[in-house]
């Protein structure tokens, strides 16, 4: 490397964001995801011990996958290449394939590839890759937002170890900030600052967990805010709030974070929660769910989980429905609140649910019995001639419009199904199948 591209290169590094500044470059000076990296733990004892395995770190942004895979490039006697998912094709993986292949048989070196956003490669890109990971020619090393039992193909994730990093603990996050304030080389150590803790709290709370976040948002407030008369930066709560942009939940709509804040406001009207109902809820709204896409996951909970117990529940979940067709966002979250917190709070029962589905079973793994004759269609000519029809009796001719008679196959006399709860409304249709002669 001549002189010119190393002064490029140093110029280039004083000029980035603070946060690829402060990026660590041993194992020790990272914050964070003590479960994996702690003293004896599984990825720490492998990057010192030079072991290292194909592997995909997942995690939400700014938690230290790319961090890592740098770590472990910076502690191997490898040789490390490095592809985006973005912007590589087929064509690149083939190149860094060739040279890898050429280098195990002329200087016996493994490569780590590190593929960032992993998740982006099609099947065929990720085909690509397997035979050569299969061999031990690479190395692999992949970053994903996104959850990898979702997004990769079950062939390379049964040879990869997959590794979950967690979003940064509020400790882990004002470690960052100290450290890029004194930090004299990378940080921002040169400027004399004066940041309130009530500043400091409220960068902790806006990143969110991001480590990428909160040192860049940080960078920004110190550089937009001028020095006093003795050239010290002040920043307090006010100053902060005018530098940085108001935070959004982190929310992907394809993504893992969708379908575990959709299990969450589920779970949450299932367990009769309210306020942790209304707090997924906002969440989704926030980030632009498909207002429809929520009305529907509360008509399945309505039967799901209501049932019978109150009947009226699914009628209000479909009327939030309708009512957000008709009036959209962003008034539709009203309707959408009150049917949530109407199930919610509403008496529960599965009991139609888990009937259908014991129902489902029997016809699916047993042989399915016939029609009994006297239910058969006999409306048609030639019917009675076969018997259809025949001994059926009308309910509505007898006290109460009911008369015992057997409904099911022979094969499957006395089977139950429907068995109801004590809950809500499901205990009056109890005490009327009990009326009925039903054995419950």
């Amino acid at each position: 490397m001549d002189l010119f591209t190393l002064g490029m290169e140093e110029k280039l590094k004083r000029n980035a964001p603070l946060a690829d500044r402060m990026r660590p470059e041993k194992i020790d000076e990272f914050v964070g995801q003590e479960h994996i990296l702690g003293e004896g733990k599984f990825l720490n004892r492998a990057i010192k011990a030079d072991r290292i395995t194909s592997m995909i770190f997942f995690g939400p942004p700014g938690t230290g996958k790319t961090t890592l895979a740098m770590i472990i490039a910076n502690s191997t006697n490898m040789i490390f290449e490095k592809l985006s998912a973005v912007t590589s094709g087929v064509k690149d993986i083939r190149e860094v394939m060739d040279r890898a292949e050429e280098n195990l048989k002329l200087y016996n070196k493994r490569t780590i590839l590190f593929v960032d956003e992993i998740h982006r490669f099609n099947k065929s890109q990720q085909d690509a890759l397997l035979p050569f990971v299969e061999r031990g020619i690479i190395i692999l090393i992949g970053a994903t937002t996104e959850n990898p039992y979702f997004e990769v193909n079950k062939a390379l994730l049964s040879r990869v170890m997959i590794l979950k990093l967690e979003s940064l603990t509020r400790d882990n996050l004002k470690k960052l900030i100290n450290n890029a304030l004194f930090n004299n080389d990378k940080g921002l150590g040169e400027y004399k600052i004066n940041i309130t803790e009530e500043a400091i709290d409220y960068l902790i709370t806006i990143a969110d967990g991001d480590g990428r976040t909160i040192l860049n948002s940080l960078e920004i407030g110190v550089l937009s805010t001028p020095r006093d008369e003795s050239g010290v930066i002040k920043i307090d709560l006010d100053t902060i709030k005018e530098s940085i942009q108001i935070k959004t939940a982190r929310y992907d709509k394809n993504g893992d974070e969708h379908y575990d804040t959709i299990s969450a406001f589920i779970k949450s009207m299932r367990g009769g929660d309210a306020d942790a109902t209304l707090y997924w809820l906002a969440k989704m709204i926030n980030a632009g769910e498909d207002p429809k896409f929520i009305a529907r996951r509360i008509i399945i909970c309505a039967s799901e989980d209501v049932g019978n117990a109150d009947p009226n529940a699914l009628s209000i979940a479909v009327s939030a429905f309708n009512a957000v067709n008709v009036i959209g966002m962003p008034e539709g979250r009203i309707p959408l609140a009150q049917a949530a917190v109407y199930i919610a709070t509403a008496p529960k029962s599965n009991a139609a649910y888990v009937g259908i589905d014991k129902a489902l079973e029997d016809i699916r793994a047993k042989e399915i019995g016939k029609v009994p004759i006297h239910l058969r269609d006999g409306s048609y000519p030639g019917a009675k001639n076969l018997g259809n029809g025949i001994g059926y009796k009308y309910p509505h001719d007898y006290e109460g419009a009911f008369i015992s008679q057997e409904y099911l196959p022979k094969e499957l006399l006395g089977k139950k199904y429907y068995e109801p709860t004590e809950n809500g409304y499901e205990k009056e249709i109890k005490n009327r199948l009990l009326a009925y002669g039903k054995e419950l």
